[in-house]
């Protein structure tokens, strides 16, 4: 897979983001608990350099716990700090304060020392399309000043928001990378709705997320679309036609078919991406940091 969709305005917004990165003491940036590493723009390690950064684990409440505590750990260990989250209910999202002061505890002390008692935290807050970070500003600051939307790339140009008298926010609006390269990458930001579905084909992402969720998952397949049993994968069978015999399974269980009773594997396709999106399947990750395991 090799997507190159570069709009016009997200290579205005990585401009924006390094010309305005002196204004801001720390960057907070906002990804995906179930997919950290698709989730996360490989663009900002070059472009914030060495400011302080906090990662913000968003829609915790749908990812595995056991496997955000590997992924705390994991960026805990290159000195970033992390707050697990869920913007849409507000769970956590009151530790954001603590957790950016905490990440500027010596650059605090430091304006103690000159006499700057009382100057604000001023965070840049970051993150790809549809991860939620629109909503979760509106959380923080309690009121809606960053336009959320589901479709990708919907808050526009950059805006102050100030939470309290000690904190203010750079909103930015989301930025991807020009191409993915990586088949696997493209697949999770699909499956999350972080590009959109008419760049890949829905039933083909249907499957292959059937096919994840069937191997690593079964029980999430067994309890929400009622198959008895999910069929272990063959030995030649690959994502496709694996997750295309559970995508027929499905349809099946729901009744979904078309004129002359063929299955409709592109409807439960939808339903499937639909019911992931919105957290009705359960609590899992689709990635473990490399060398480990959940």
């Amino acid at each position: 897979m090799n997507i190159q969709w570069y709009p016009g305005h997200m290579t205005k917004t990585r401009r924006m983001i390094g010309e305005n990165l002196k204004y801001v003491d720390v960057v907070a940036e906002v990804i995906d608990a179930r997919i950290p590493i698709a989730s996360r723009n490989p663009d900002l390690d070059e472009l914030v350099g060495g400011k302080p950064r906090v990662v913000i684990l968003n829609r915790a409440d749908q990812a595995d716990p056991a496997a955000s505590k590997v992924w705390g750990a994991y960026f805990r260990a290159q000195g970033i700090s992390v707050l697990e989250c869920d913007a849409r209910s507000g769970a956590g999202v009151k530790q954001f304060s603590p957790v950016m002061r905490a990440a500027l505890k010596e650059q605090i002390a430091r304006w103690k020392e000159k006499g700057q008692v009382g100057r604000p935290v001023r965070a840049m807050v970051v993150g790809i399309p549809n991860v939620g970070k629109s909503t979760f500003i509106n959380k923080v600051a309690r009121k809606k000043s960053a336009k959320a939307s589901d479709r990708p790339g919907v808050t526009r140009g950059k805006q102050w928001v100030t939470v309290d008298r000690g904190l203010e926010l750079l909103d930015t609006p989301g930025i991807l990378w020009p191409k993915f390269e990586d088949v696997e990458t493209g697949m999770r930001l699909a499956f999350t709705g972080a590009v959109k579905d008419d760049i890949m084909d829905v039933e083909t992402l249907g499957c292959h997320l059937m096919a994840y969720l069937g191997e690593h998952y079964p029980q999430v397949l067994t309890q929400s679309y009622k198959l008895p049993e999910v069929p272990a994968r063959q030995e030649e069978e690959n994502d496709i036609a694996y997750g295309y015999r559970l995508l027929e399974a499905g349809a099946a269980k729901r009744g979904m078919r078309i004129s002359g009773g063929e299955l409709d594997t592109e409807r439960m396709a939808r339903v499937l991406l639909d019911e992931y999106r919105a957290g009705k399947l359960g609590r899992f990750t689709l990635e473990t940091p490399e060398g480990t395991s959940i």
